[in-house]
């Protein structure tokens, strides 16, 4: 999820509250809060808490509530992800390490400490274009086995990628595509869900998506893919999480505001795209 700021920069809880029943009632099955398009490297650590705390509390168990938690080094991640269970955290999110360009058993030692001593289960999360660092499927297959690490988030689109972390879920062991654009696919081919960033917007029509193409369901998966298409193009004009915001404000969530080195989206066209595709899909919305 998207972390709503007031134009002074301060948390605005009452809007990332909204957001919260807006995913939950549009059928979202699980809450990532202080992900990257939550600006989860722009939290101070008192907003950090205060954040999932809220979250924790307005789920109310509803579904579960899975903590951003990764750094770019192990023992911070291993703090961070003790101190997200302390709130009430159901599982931690724990993207690879980014910048430092671990090697392959490096990333394994990380994630297995993490794992170790993180006191709840972790979600691996691998997404090379942001990190500088790619976990081969192969590291994944051995991090599998341990009895804390339950699925992979896992945004590399590549078709023979999706196929080969395909063939390594299982029943204790989920994989979910983290990028939108090849959701659709990554699910048709075994993919439980997707943690995304458009489904901030349109949980809804999301949800339908997502049943569809999990339940093999390969026409209806694609018609809606393409429904939600103009969506997914207009979002592409500017790096997440600044167009989301955008069109979170105009959904009446927030008002846009982000964090430097982010800048709000000032494109005039940019934006009218968005506010179009929003109003095609109103319908969608609304139901």
């Amino acid at each position: 999820m998207a972390t709503p700021f007031v134009a002074g920069g301060e948390l605005d809880l009452e809007a990332f509250g909204r957001l919260v029943e807006q995913q939950i009632e549009g059928g979202t099955q699980a809450l990532v809060v202080a992900g990257s398009t939550g600006e989860a490297h722009f939290l101070e650590v008192d907003e950090y808490s205060r954040l999932l705390a809220f979250a924790v509390e307005r789920a109310g168990g509803r579904v579960p509530v899975i903590a951003g938690t990764g750094e770019a080094g192990t023992a911070k991640t291993v703090r961070l992800t003790r101190h997200a269970a302390s709130l009430g955290a159901d599982a931690a999110l724990v993207v690879a390490p980014y910048y430092v360009r671990p090697t392959q058993h490096g990333m394994l030692r990380h994630f297995t400490e993490v794992a170790d001593k993180g006191g709840i289960p972790v979600i691996l999360y691998n997404v090379p274009s942001r990190t500088a660092c790619d976990m081969r499927p192969e590291t994944v297959a051995q991090l599998r086995d341990h009895e804390r690490i339950v699925g992979l988030k896992e945004a590399v689109s590549d078709p023979a990628r999706i196929r080969a972390i395909a063939e390594l879920a299982r029943e204790d062991f989920v994989y979910l595509s983290g990028d939108d654009d090849s959701a659709v696919e990554a699910m048709l081919a075994g993919a439980e869900g997707t943690i995304s960033v458009v489904a901030n917007a349109v949980p809804g029509p999301f949800r339908v998506l997502c049943d569809a193409a999990t339940a093999g369901n390969r026409e209806q998966a694609l018609g809606q893919a393409g429904a939600l298409a103009p969506l997914l193009q207009a979002l592409a004009c500017a790096p997440n999480p600044i167009p989301v915001k955008a069109a979170l404000a105009m959904l009446g969530i927030g008002d846009g505001s982000l964090r430097l080195p982010l800048e709000a989206l000032e494109d005039d066209s940019a934006r009218q795209a968005i506010r179009d595709t929003l109003a095609r899909l109103a319908p969608a919305l609304a139901d």
